[in-house]
């Protein structure tokens, strides 16, 4: 496994300080604040592993709180609100110096065969025949801000193949609707917790953006302010992170300086694996 993955994966799995208290640190992805991705996955792994292995998560719901410091580590305080015999909830505060930057509500579930329906994947170009958005940036890294251009050409443990390509700093107003493969660059473990810790910290790239795409803006426009106030995630099927899956995004409202914004996860073989809503603050300053 490249090290830049093996560093996110370990990143997930925490120090467990006590029976249901564990500590994790934050990777810097230069934007100067803790990623929201990162806490999600991270308390998700916290609940996780305090809940018996037949069980595996189905929903989640955050919110976050306060930007948090990437210098200090986060304490991740787990309560065990319910073990029943088909379902496990818990909850999770993430805390740094005495203050809560995140908190999470997660359902587990044992597996159980049911009736079974869902939405047709999209008709999109297949990711082989698309760039990533590490090789569009560095197309154009000589015209990039000098503080943007070492986050946008960096390498990342996710590779992101957008279908719709945007230029952060030439926004134009197109309709509130993305299109994004995305996959971990090498082989993971065969551990199902873990893919679904990844899919949770991978579902916040692109994902709130989309609420700008209607206004002609970006989070480069001057006077933008853009973050993430909560999240809720529902994990549909099993899947894997280290193959090809297709975010679709779109975002049905915007108002009060606040944007909602649905995705849904398709495997290739076109099962929806999982779902995910956010709303957030895009609030343009004058």
């Amino acid at each position: 496994m490249q090290r830049i993955l093996s560093d996110l994966v370990e990143l997930l799995r925490l120090e467990r300080l006590d029976r249901d208290l564990f500590r994790g640190n934050s990777q810097d992805l230069g934007w100067g604040a803790i990623f929201g991705g990162q806490v999600l996955g991270q308390a998700l792994s916290a609940a996780a592993q305090t809940v018996p292995g037949d069980r595996s998560v189905h929903s989640l719901h955050g919110y976050f709180i306060r930007a948090g410091d990437l210098r200090r580590p986060i304490v991740y305080s787990v309560d065990r609100l319910r073990d029943g015999k088909s379902f496990v909830t818990r909850r999770v505060d993430a805390v740094q110096e005495g203050e809560a930057i995140f908190s999470l509500e997660a359902s587990f579930q044992v597996e159980e065969d049911g009736l079974e329906h869902q939405d047709p994947m999209p008709e999109v170009p297949p990711p082989e025949a698309l760039r990533s958005e590490r090789e569009l940036a560095l197309l154009l890294a000589d015209r990039l801000p000098e503080a943007f251009r070492a986050i946008a050409t960096a390498e990342r443990p996710i590779e992101i193949r957008p279908v719709e390509p945007r230029n952060p700093l030439k926004p134009t107003a197109v309709e509130p609707r993305r299109h994004l493969w995305v996959r971990a660059i090498d082989k993971l473990p065969d551990d199902a917790a873990l893919h679904r810790y990844m899919l949770a910290y991978a579902s916040d790239f692109s994902f709130l953006g989309t609420a700008l795409d209607p206004h002609g803006v970006s989070w480069l426009t001057p006077g933008m302010q853009v973050a993430s106030l909560d999240h809720a995630m529902w994990f549909h099927r099993s899947f894997r992170f280290d193959d090809w899956l297709l975010y679709a995004v779109e975002s049905p409202s915007a108002s009060g300086s606040r944007g909602l914004v649905r995705g849904r996860f398709f495997d290739r073989s076109g099962r929806l694996v999982a779902s995910c809503t956010q709303e957030g603050l895009i609030r343009r300053r004058k």
